[in-house]
């Protein structure tokens, strides 16, 4: 790090223990002026506490940003597109939403003089990696300051003593308050920590907090009906919906049947596996539906070719490369392939399930019942021509085993 001074930095800051120590921490070891930023991505928390805390602690410059819709609309949308899966199972809520905070942090450097901004990311885990490389690739010259790479605040006990010390007020842990680490976008919510680092634990059944479980969902199923424009959802059961509407509905109707739970082992970036629960109830009909709006509007080779790249594309987001030109340059194919994915999909919701009842496109389906039935096909496909075909694909079979 280059050891010019530091003169104002900004903070992304949430208003819990971690962040609020972070702000004192800046101003007794940099000695430099904080400016906070809290973004609103659709974390279902009340952010006005945060600009109150933040005023209490002295800070001039307070920045709380609705987010929702470019979050929705420009990355969450563009990744699922991709039908994205990380390591198969992961829908990546958490890897998507830290590109966008890395380029508000940026842009609020660059707005109000800043030369550097912070995260409260740990030094075992992925976003540090991700605000980093989001904001070294948008500003080459920001300076970054990752407190929990520098500190020995490494306990809570330790972080409530620094705040005690310092008069930083913070809510005491309410009674019966999650043991989890966990972290929400209108995307998902995930949770780590606790039980959970035993992986033959099972979930405690009052740690989900979005959905019901699977047995307890309604006995009766609920249809609905999802129409597609260039890949994306634009509308629900007819309603013509703005993209963090058309999520924040899924997420309700998902959640009501017991829809996106996920208990995962994954490999981090920096080494590790990590043991994490998640609820991505729209994000896993958005994936199931997508797949099937595609299924007859997408030519095969081009399916296939997506199905190839999809995990590199999965492991960029997760590993924090967004903004890099090996994804934007995957991204401009991806939507190239989106320019015929238009249609309506009807699928069913019950106890747990997305079960697919119909897809159509009026406009660019490629699915042709004169040629695809077992009845009389009036002469639309001469069966005969399959001899020849197969014949020749054998051809190198053939040789390699004769003699055998």
């Amino acid at each position: 790090m280059s050891n010019k001074k530091i003169s104002k930095v900004v903070l992304a800051y949430s208003g819990g223990l971690d962040t609020s120590v972070i702000l004192a921490w800046l101003r007794e070891h940099y000695d430099c002026e904080v400016v906070t930023f809290t973004a609103d991505i659709g974390q279902s928390e009340e952010l006005e506490p945060a600009r109150q805390k933040a005023q209490k602690l002295g800070v001039k410059e307070i920045f709380i940003e609705d987010l929702k819709e470019e979050y929705v609309r420009d990355f969450v949308f563009p990744m699922f597109r991709a039908n994205t899966l990380y390591e198969g199972e992961y829908l990546l809520g958490t890897s998507i939403a830290r590109p966008l905070i890395a380029k508000q942090l940026v842009e609020i450097a660059k707005q109000t003089g800043a030369d550097a901004v912070a995260h409260g990311a740990t030094g075992k885990g992925n976003d540090q990696v991700r605000f980093e490389l989001g904001a070294y690739a948008l500003n080459p010259d920001i300076r970054v300051i990752a407190p929990w790479r520098e500190w020995d605040l490494n306990s809570r006990e330790k972080l409530l003593a620094y705040a005690e010390k310092h008069n930083i007020p913070i809510e005491a842990k309410r009674k019966g308050g999650s043991p989890y680490s966990m972290d929400a976008n209108l995307l998902h919510i995930s949770y780590e920590g606790g039980v959970l680092e035993d992986p033959w634990s099972e979930p405690e059944a009052d740690m989900w907090r979005w959905s019901v479980a699977p047995e307890d969902a309604p006995d009766k199923a609920e249809t609905i009906e999802l129409t597609y424009k260039l890949g994306d959802i634009t509308a629900i059961n007819g309603e013509t919906m703005s993209p963090a509407t058309v999520l924040a509905a899924l997420n309700k109707q998902g959640s009501r049947h017991g829809i996106g739970r996920t208990d995962i082992v994954e490999n981090r970036y920096v080494g590790m596996k990590s043991r994490g629960c998640y609820e991505t109830p729209g994000g896993s009909i958005m994936l199931k539906a997508h797949r099937a709006i595609e299924s007859i509007t997408l030519d095969r080779e081009l399916t296939h070719l997506k199905d190839e790249l999809m995990p590199r594309y999965a492991s960029l987001i997760y590993n924090g490369y967004w903004w890099s030109p090996e994804r934007e340059a995957l991204q401009v194919l991806i939507d190239k392939t989106q320019e015929k994915v238009n249609g309506v999909v009807r699928l069913k919701l019950y106890k747990g399930n997305i079960m697919i009842t119909g897809r159509k496109s009026d406009t660019n389906s490629l699915f042709d019942a004169t040629i695809a039935t077992f009845e009389d096909d009036a002469g639309s496909y001469d069966q005969k021509d399959a001899e020849g075909f197969i014949k020749l694909n054998a051809l190198r079979l053939r040789i390699q085993n004769r003699g055998r």
